[in-house]
């Protein structure tokens, strides 16, 4: 069966301001579509990138690195750039949230927004099963029956370890980093989070040195809060960060 690609987004609005939208691993734009179209609504223009290795088949997952992911991130602010946008804030769900701090300490960007972004690397077993399951769910798409699949989510599983160990580090490096953060920031945390380890949102919280910070939990939330029950919250509380930040 033909699988539809997921393909990065630009949509333009008529004012200067730009939000970059990073979606989260494993997943791909959708993640983040509603928002960038509630956000252009608005007077946003949003651009959300593609990392290497995803939006497809897990296995293109394996060979991508994180070094390639952040390529992909910085190239993707350079395109807003490029698009003649100079006044940009960064909003990324999960591991977009980690590169999104990572973005907020190396380029002069206007707001960080982070959801449900991982500051421990201890969630490898929630990891592994989303990840797993991912695999199953495309690999059902493509019409495998079940003893096919057993075994390719096996051999992904193995082969599939270094880029868990290289994911870690760089979590773990950003976490050392975040006190260098001095962008106004927006951290938000869904309570019903599974995945990570939810003392993150007040570790970024406690320890970066912006001077403008924010913090919100949303109890009726999972871990993609851009897809859940509250979204329409969320995106007025985006919205009101966005309009708070000093665009001059």
């Amino acid at each position: 069966m033909n699988i539809k690609q997921p393909e990065p987004f630009t949509f333009e609005s008529e004012g200067e301001r730009a939000v970059l939208l990073l979606h989260g691993f494993t997943g791909h734009s959708a993640d983040v579509r509603m928002l960038g179209r509630f956000l252009q609504k608005h007077g946003y223009t949003s651009h959300a990138p593609i990392y290497r290795g995803h939006g497809k088949e897990l296995e293109a997952l394996v060979d991508a690195t994180p070094e390639q992911w952040w390529e992909d991130v910085t190239a993707s602010l350079n395109h807003l750039r490029e698009l003649g946008y100079k006044k940009i804030a960064v909003a990324g769900l999960s591991l977009g949230g980690v590169l999104g701090l990572k973005l907020a300490y190396s380029e002069p960007i206007k707001g960080i927004v982070t959801m449900c972004s991982p500051m421990f690397f201890d969630n490898e077993e929630q990891l592994t099963q989303g990840f797993t399951f991912k695999a199953r769910q495309y690999k059902q798409l493509e019409g495998k029956d079940k003893e096919t699949i057993d075994r390719e989510v096996d051999e992904l599983l193995e082969e599939s370890k270094d880029m868990f160990s290289q994911l870690g580090d760089f979590i773990t490096s950003v976490h050392d980093e975040v006190d260098q953060i001095y962008t106004p920031a927006f951290i938000i945390q869904a309570e019903k989070d599974e995945m990570i380890n939810k003392e993150s949102a007040n570790y970024i919280y406690e320890n970066i040195e912006s001077d403008q910070k924010d913090i919100k939990w949303y109890k009726n939330s999972g871990h993609v809060i851009t897809m859940d029950k509250e979204k329409e919250q969320l995106h007025e509380d985006v919205l009101e960060f966005l309009e708070s930040l000093d665009w001059s």
